[in-house]
């Protein structure tokens, strides 16, 4: 098959025009995704598709493009990044401008560089060069949703409302430094509320102490974590569960010598394929009871474990491209944390798998970067998994 040119120049500079806006959820200094979200929906615009804007929340948009291939009827394949950065943090723990989108020692520096605005780029990029090809059967439906680094909610509106019912295949372009993850954790956060009685702390006798309650839950979630590890061994790729208290609170250091009437213990879990999330949730109610103290368990988020085959042929087209355009064999791994991908494949049941520009490590950090090279080796990976996934019926 030929080789599908791309704009190698076009992609690293979107991708730097991306990076210069500040897309962090933050309304207290008026930022939001909209400005990144109307630079992707400009970009399609040029190049004559049609972009659908709806907002998944106020000043949160999802930006949505269909592009047939007018190549005949065929499957719809699914290119997926989001617009959203998390916050760039202490200024001085930066050395270069985090929204400055400077190239430097072959690396493209700010913050979004690797998580996920190079990704995004990428999967524009390859649509426009697939497109520019020639004809391809089927369809390519490019989206860029809002709020991937917090609850989600542009992927799930883009489920809820029917979006996503068409989709044979999505790729997720999350930066795992060159695997090809098909598999990620799953994540489970809950919030154990107790309720007691106050009293002061010289009489004990007259209260309820909700803290002692913490203390054994505390005990109980470290035995909890044991448990699941040993009934569910690592996985290849995702390592093993585990039960982690994050936050407690309870009284004042104000008022030391008053018991608590409320005490609270939040837990951040992370399951495996094979762990049920009611299943832990049960367990923990279970740890929380303590005779004279009321307990109320409550799940904050429940994002199952993903693990789609590689044999699908979303994981198969893109592992194929992976091999023809870097010449190296692919390596599969895993995501260790959620992605959109989570809930397209488990609210939508679309089958996804994540693969993208930058490191698997560097998101969130001073200094983010993506290697220039690989935002366009990317490109092709991706112009090239889409050719392979649309036409993989064709004789």
């Amino acid at each position: 098959m030929a080789v599908i040119e791309v704009d190698a120049q076009g992609v690293v500079e979107f991708t730097r025009a991306l990076v210069r806006v500040p897309s962090t959820n933050d309304p207290a200094r008026g930022r939001n995704e909209q400005p990144a979200a109307d630079l992707v929906a400009a970009r399609m615009r040029e190049w004559g598709w049609e972009p659908v804007v709806y907002e998944a929340a106020p000043g949160r948009p999802n930006v949505v493009a269909v592009v047939e291939g007018g190549g005949g009827d065929g499957p719809t394949l699914m290119f997926e990044g989001h617009t959203d950065v998390v916050t760039e943090g202490d200024l001085s723990e930066w050395t270069v401008d985090p929204f400055g989108g400077e190239i430097r020692d072959g690396k493209l520096w700010g913050r979004g560089s690797a998580d996920m605005k190079s990704g995004l780029a990428a999967t524009l990029y390859a649509t426009r060069a697939l497109q520019l090809a020639g004809p391809f059967p089927g369809r390519i439906k490019v989206c860029a949703l809002a709020d991937e680094e917090g609850l989600m909610i542009g992927a799930h509106h883009f489920v809820d409302q029917g979006l996503a019912a068409d989709v044979d295949g999505a790729i997720v372009a999350e930066p795992e430094a060159g695997e090809i993850c098909a598999v990620a954790k799953g994540a489970l956060r809950l919030r154990v509320d107790f309720t007691g009685k106050m009293a002061h702390g010289a009489m004990p006798q007259h209260g309820r102490n909700p803290v002692q309650a913490v203390g054994a839950l505390l005990t109980g979630l470290r035995e909890l974590q044991a448990e699941l590890q040993k009934r569910f061994p690592a996985h290849e790729h995702l390592g093993e569960v585990y039960v982690t208290p994050t936050v407690v609170r309870a009284g004042s250091e104000e008022q030391v010598n008053v018991i608590p009437a409320t005490a609270s213990v939040f837990v951040d879990v992370r399951t495996i394929p094979g762990v049920g999330h009611q299943d832990v949730a049960d367990r923990v109610a279970e740890l929380a009871a303590w005779d004279g103290i009321a307990s109320e368990v409550s799940i904050l988020v429940d994002r199952p474990p993903v693990d789609v085959p590689v044999s699908d042929p979303v994981v198969a087209a893109l592992a194929a491209a992976h091999r023809d355009v870097t010449g190296e064999e692919p390596v599969y791994g895993g995501v260790p944390g959620s992605t959109d991908g989570t809930v397209l494949t488990h609210w939508g049941g679309v089958p996804s798998v994540v693969y993208g520009p930058g490191g698997k490590w560097i998101a969130h950090q001073a200094d983010e970067y993506v290697e220039v090279d690989e935002i366009v080796r990317c490109t092709r990976v991706f112009a090239e998994a889409a050719r392979r996934f649309l036409t993989r019926n064709l004789t």
